[in-house]
C-alpha cells in the first residue's frame, strides 16, 4: 500500500483526521490490545516472554485497559526490559507525523511552533513521514548524573544565536528524551536510580500531561504511555522512588523468577546460543535440566545473597560455555556430534561464579567452592528424577573392589567409552535416559557420566579433582571410633571425652 506523502493526501487516505486527531497513545495500546486478546487469551499478548501467564501478564493487560503508566519491580534477569519492548507491538504499524518535525507531531493538531507555521505556509503540500513501532521507543538508562535538560529539554544559546531568536522563542529549545518521544512510548530503566530531584520534573508530564522548559512560557502537552522498571532492592541499597512520583504510577506490577524447572529449561532453550556451525550438537535433556537446578538451587542457597537475586542469566551463559567447553573437545578430537557432558558443566564455573553475590559464608568459603556445590546438589536431583529406586549396587561394589576409572573432559569419546565398558553393569542401566549401547560413543559417554556423577553426588562413589572416580569414603562405625580413642595418649583421649 503506497502512504500519504502530504497533508492533503493524508486527509483524502485512509487515516481518519478525527481518529488522529482525538486518540492518543494510551487509547492505540488499549484498542490494539483489545483485538489481540479477541483473537487469543493473555499468554500470546508478548511472544517470548515465558513464566509470567497466569501472574505478570494479566496484570499488565489490566493497566494497558486501564490506560496506566506503569511500573515493573523485579530482581535482576526477569526480562523487565523485554517486557517493556515488547510494548511496540501494541502500536500501529504505521504513524504519520509531519516530516522533519523533532518531537513527531500530529499532522492535524501540531504543538510546535515550527510545525504550525510550516502548515500555515505549505498548507496541504506539507510533506508526511511515517514512524515504525520500534521508532516509537525511547528508553533511558536512569543514572545520578541524568539531568532535567537530559529529559526534558534546554534552551540553547547558539540555535538563538545563528536564527536571530529571543531565548524565550521556541525555536531556541534543544528538547531533551520526554518530548522526543511524543506519542510513543518512553521507559526508564532502574527508576531508584534517578536523582529525587530529577523524579519530581517527571510529575506533570505524568499528571498533566505537558512539560515546561526553563522557566519560559513553553508548553508541550505531549502525548505519551510512561513505564518503569526497578530493582526492588534499590530503594535501601542505591536510592529510592520519592513517593509523590510513586502515587503517580498507576500500577505497579511485581515479576519473579521462574516458577518450575520446565520454565526456566523453556527460558534458557530459547535465549541461549545452542545452535552452532560446524558441527551437530545434541543436548541430552538431563544436561539441561542440571543446568537449570543450578540457578534454582543457588537461589535457595544461604550462602547467596537473596536480596541481589540469582539471574535467569546464569544457565544461559552456563549453558552456552557448557556447549563451547564440549565443541572444543570435539574439534580437538576430531569428533563429529557435540555430546556435552557433566564435565563440561563444571568447565563452565566462570558463567555461574560470576553471577553470585556471595553472603560472609560464601564468601568465607570461596566462590569456586560455591559453585561446585551447587553444581553437585543440581546434578543430584536431576540424577534423583532418573533413578529413583535404581539399582546401582553392582556399579557401586566393582568401586568398592578397587576398581578406578579417570574422565577427563577432553578425553576422546571413543577411548572413553572402552573405559566406561569395565565397570560392570554400567552401561546397562543408561535406559532411563533413553540410551541404549546402539547410540553414539559421545552419547553413552554423556549418559554413563552423569551417573558415575550422581552416585558421586549421593556419595555412594568418590572422585577427586583430577576426576577419577573411586570407592567412596568409608564410615567409621561407633565402636571402630572408641576403639581408635583408646589407642590414642591419655590427654588426649579426655579432651575427646570433655568435648
Amino acid at each position: 500500500m503506497s502512504l500519504p506523502r502530504t497533508l492533503g493526501e493524508l486527509r483524502r487516505s485512509d487515516f481518519s483526521q478525527e481518529r488522529l486527531r482525538t486518540r492518543r497513545v494510551k487509547d492505540e495500546l488499549r484498542e490494539n490490545l483489545i483485538a489481540r486478546l479477541r483473537q487469543a487469551d493473555d499468554s500470546s499478548v508478548f511472544s517470548g516472554i515465558v513464566g509470567y501467564d497466569d501472574t505478570v501478564v494479566p496484570q499488565i493487560v489490566n493497566a494497558i485497559l486501564s490506560r496506566h503508566n506503569f511500573i515493573l519491580l523485579g530482581l535482576r534477569g526477569q526480562a523487565k526490559s523485554r517486557i517493556l519492548r515488547a510494548l511496540t507491538t501494541l502500536l500501529d504499524p504505521h504513524m504519520p507525523y509531519l516530516a522533519g518535525c523533532e518531537i513527531r507531531d500530529n499532522p492535524y493538531a501540531p504543538i510546535c511552533r515550527r510545525c504550525r507555521e510550516e502548515i500555515a505556509t505549505l498548507g496541504d503540500d506539507a510533506p508526511i513521514a511515517y514512524l515504525a513501532p520500534d521508532d516509537r521507543y525511547v528508553e533511558k538508562l536512569a543514572t545520578p548524573d541524568v539531568t532535567i535538560a537530559d529529559l526534558i529539554g534546554d534552551i540553547d544559546p547558539i540555535k538563538a544565536a545563528r536564527g536571530g531568536h529571543e531565548l524565550s522563542s521556541d525555536f531556541t529549545v534543544h528538547y531533551g528524551l520526554l518530548p522526543r518521544a511524543n506519542r510513543g512510548i518512553f521507559a526508564v530503566n532502574e527508576l531508584p536510580d534517578l536523582a529525587g530531584k530529577i523524579q519530581v520534573g517527571l510529575f506533570n508530564i505524568m499528571q498533566e500531561g505537558d512539560v515546561q522548559i526553563k522557566g519560559y512560557p513553553i508548553r508541550l502537552p505531549l502525548d505519551l504511555a510512561i513505564v518503569f522498571s526497578a530493582n526492588p532492592e534499590d530503594y535501601t541499597a542505591r536510592g529510592k522512588i520519592i513517593t509523590p512520583l510513586k502515587d503517580r504510577i498507576g500500577s505497579e506490577i511485581r515479576t519473579h523468577y521462574p516458577a518450575t524447572v520446565e520454565e526456566g529449561i523453556a527460558i534458557t532453550a530459547q535465549e541461549a546460543w545452542t545452535r552452532r556451525n560446524g558441527h551437530s550438537a545434541h543436548l541430552p535433556p538431563y544436561i539441561g535440566e542440571v543446568i537449570e537446578r543450578i540457578a534454582f538451587a543457588a537461589r535457595d542457597d544461604k550462602k547467596i545473597d537473596k536480596r541481589s537475586g540469582v539471574s535467569q542469566r546464569l544457565p544461559i551463559s552456563a549453558m552456552e560455555n557448557v556447549i563451547s567447553n564440549a565443541e572444543r573437545r570435539a574439534i580437538r578430537n576430531r569428533e563429529n556430534v557435540v555430546v556435552p557432558r557433566i564435565s563440561d558443566v563444571y568447565a563452565a564455573l566462570p558463567a555461574i561464579t560470576g553471577k553470585l553475590e556471595l553472603e560472609y559464608e560464601g564468601e568465607m568459603k570461596g566462590a569456586d567452592f560455591v559453585g561446585r556445590e551447587l553444581i553437585r546438589s543440581a546434578i543430584a536431583k536431576t540424577y534423583d528424577q532418573y533413578f529413583t529406586g535404581a539399582n546401582m549396587q553392582q556399579v557401586v561394589q566393582w568401586f568398592d573392589l578397587g576398581g578406578e576409572i579417570q574422565l577427563s573432559d577432553s578425553v576422546p569419546a571413543s577411548e572413553a567409552l572402552e573405559n566406561l565398558k569395565e565397570i560392570q553393569g554400567l552401561t546397562d542401566k543408561l535406559g532411563p535416559l533413553n540410551i541404549s549401547q546402539k547410540d553414539s560413543a559421545e552419547q553413552q559417554v554423556s549418559a554413563a557420566e552423569f551417573i558415575l556423577e550422581g552416585l558421586h553426588a549421593h556419595k555412594r562413589i568418590g572422585r577427586n579433582e583430577e576426576r577419577i572416580f573411586k570407592a567412596g569414603e568409608k564410615k567409621t562405625e561407633p565402636r571402630e571410633r572408641e576403639k581408635k580413642f583408646e589407642n590414642e595418649e591419655p590427654p588426649f583421649r579426655q579432651r575427646r571425652q570433655f568435648n
